[in-house]
Parts: structure tokens; C-alpha cells; sequence
């Protein structure tokens, strides 16, 4: 197998890992999409994927971070998250990783929910209410998040494969 050809298998590797991270937290995966196509555009020397693609793919990875961010925090905002709470669904995405898939869509909300309750130092039925309330609104926010960044990650898909064959 020649170096071109490895070098190929390698970017596609980045790019599934990629995708993969679009809905995993702790892998960086629209990073690593952008990384993927711009090995492959070096292994081809450049001839099918231009410089402006290549600023077009750099700013929708860049765009990426931006929506995840924004999608959380107005997820989690739009019910009145407190600091805690928000620092929570954070703490419960990294536990989450390592309870399996479950754990990563469930976590966050747990985090959320016990960070809201520590932020409000109440257990009656209305601090409870607005702790799962919080819980809920956040990881509303991240599942959005997720779900535009794969939107994200198939359009900057969509546009190298335009240019690699036409």
C-alpha cells in the first residue's frame, strides 16, 4: 500500500471518528471532520479541494462551536438555569462518557437537575419541580446542539464531496 493510500484511509478514519463525535461530548468531532478532509485534501496535492473550500469547511467547523455553545446555554437560560445547574449538565456529560450511551444522554440532565438543587438549597416539591424543569431545558439544549451540529457536519460533507468530484 503506497503512502497516498494510507494517508486517505487516515482521513476517512478522522472522519467517521468525527461524526461519531458530533454526538459524543468528548470527542472533539467537527474538529476532527475538518482534519480528516484537509488530510485527504493534502494527499491529493491540493488539486480537488481548493483554498476556499477549504475556508468554507474551516469556518462551518468554527461555526460549530458556536452553535454548542449557544445551544446549551439558551436550553438552558430559556428555564432559568442557575450557574450551578449549567456547571452540572458540564460535569454530568464528562460522567456520562464513561456510563456508556445511555449515561451521555442521561447524565447531563441528572447534573442539572443536582446542580439547580444545590443552587436553590431546597428539596420541597417546587425546588424539585424546577430542578427537573432545568434538568430538562438543558439537556433540550445540548440535544439541539447535537442535532445542528450533525446538520453542520453533513453539509461541510456535502460540500467536499462536491468539490473532490466536480
Amino acid at each position: 500500500m503506497d503512502n497516498q493510500t494510507l494517508l486517505y484511509i487516515f482521513a476517512a478514519i478522522l472522519i467517521v471518528v468525527g461524526l461519531l463525535g458530533t454526538i459524543l461530548p468528548a470527542l472533539p468531532g467537527l474538529p476532527l471532520v475538518f482534519g480528516g478532509m484537509l488530510l485527504a485534501a493534502w494527499a491529493d496535492d491540493f488539486q480537488r479541494i481548493g483554498v476556499w473550500v477549504l475556508i468554507l469547511l474551516g469556518a462551518l467547523t468554527l461555526l460549530s462551536f458556536v452553535v454548542d455553545l449557544m445551544a446549551s446555554a439558551m436550553g438552558a437560560k430559556k428555564v432559568g438555569a442557575s450557574r450551578m445547574a449549567i456547571l452540572g449538565a458540564m460535569i454530568g456529560m464528562v460522567v456520562g462518557l464513561f456510563m456508556g450511551l445511555v449515561g451521555v444522554f442521561v447524565a447531563p440532565f441528572i447534573g442539572a437537575a443536582i446542580g439547580e438543587l444545590i443552587h436553590q438549597r431546597k428539596l420541597d416539591r417546587a425546588g424539585v419541580g424546577q430542578a427537573a424543569k432545568v434538568g430538562l431545558g438543558t439537556w433540550l439544549g445540548i440535544f439541539v446542539g447535537i442535532v445542528l451540529k450533525l446538520a453542520l457536519a453533513f453539509t461541510m460533507l456535502g460540500v467536499f464531496l462536491v468539490a473532490w468530484y466536480f
